[in-house]
């Protein structure tokens, strides 16, 4: 079934067996300028008309850049409060700064659910979330680590485009743990904030290192905007015929690169049905006390190259993954 239509299928079902609902929700989201957010924030549209059609509110609240991200979330975070939400649905990147917002909020009477990614499980009893609805950051960097090390990859550059985001270190400690498993190495790349949403520059400093290390054979990325410029260093670097390209989250430009083989994998960890289910879910659990016995509920890994590239592009084009 395709992802657009389980997203209306779910939708009417919560519609018909629910009836009415009054959730205000607040949902809080990375910037507008990270691609990747175009499908949670699609899913968060889609779960908008199922809660709206009962009565109920979303507000959708994003971080300008990730120069300042962890006061800016806390920020969000005392947005929603003082606009007397119900409901907070977050993911939970930088635990040591939001945990305790989240902590007073929940103080407060207001009802979390996490997406994206969980800052442990002990951050998730901390704030009383309800469920987590996302991938397994670190199994889907050990599922790229085994991937490219049984392709036969010796050392993989991790490329982390924001530094101590705990998602991201967290995929990269994943993206070791496979690659040694399978007889590989990895190296990271931390890049500075400044090159934040600076595709040249980010292309620069990834062609800068594999031009010092002859010796690396894969780059893994984490954010689909920054394999864009990851495939530019690899072209430009004249270094295409013998390093591999794998990523996290998908895009047009991804897929396509994977569709004409100039990128082996990628890893989807299907962002629209994290969003869509947080918010409906986090609405009815606050109107009817409605809830899933699985915790979490995993969206991925799931693994996208040349055998299921056609299937991924039609969800591509309808921009739910």
């Amino acid at each position: 079934m395709k992802l657009k239509t389980l997203g209306l299928a779910l939708a009417t079902s919560a519609l018909v067996a629910t009836g009415a609902s009054a959730a205000d929700l607040a949902v809080i989201a990375g910037s507008a300028q990270d691609a990747f957010f175009n499908k949670i924030k699609k899913g968060v549209d889609d779960a908008a008309l199922v809660v709206q059609a009962n009565g109920g509110t979303v507000t959708y609240l994003t971080v300008p850049n990730y120069d300042n991200f962890g006061p800016d979330l806390v920020g969000l975070i005392n947005t929603a409060v003082s606009q007397g939400v119900d409901g907070i649905a977050i993911p939970i990147w930088v635990p040591e700064a939001q945990v305790p917002a989240l902590e007073e909020a929940a103080k407060a009477g207001i009802k979390i659910m996490l997406y994206n990614t969980i800052g442990g499980e002990g951050d998730k009893d901390k704030i009383g979330a309800f469920n987590y609805f996302g991938t397994d950051e670190k199994l889907a960097g050990v599922r790229g680590g085994e991937y490219l090390a049984k392709a036969g990859s010796k050392k993989m550059l991790c490329v982390i485009q924001v530094p101590g985001a705990v998602n991201l270190e967290t995929r990269c400690n994943g993206l070791e743990e496979g690659a040694k498993a399978n007889g590989a190495e990895i190296v990271r790349l931390p890049l500075p904030a400044n090159l934040d949403g600076n595709a040249a520059g980010t292309a620069e400093a990834i062609k800068a290192e594999l031009l010092k290390d002859p010796s690396i054979d894969a780059v893994f990325t984490l954010a689909a905007a920054v394999t864009d410029s990851a495939a530019l260093a690899i072209e430009q670097a004249g270094v295409g015929d013998k390093v591999k390209l794998g990523s996290t989250d998908l895009s047009a430009s991804i897929l396509d690169r994977i569709k004409t083989g100039k990128q082996l994998m990628a890893i989807d960890q299907q962002p629209y049905l994290q969003s869509f289910l947080a918010v409906t879910m986090l609405a009815a659990t606050i109107d009817w006390g409605t809830d899933i016995a699985t915790d979490p509920v995993l969206t991925g890994p799931a693994i996208v190259d040349a055998s299921n590239i056609d299937a991924a592009l039609a969800g591509v084009a309808a921009g739910t993954r």
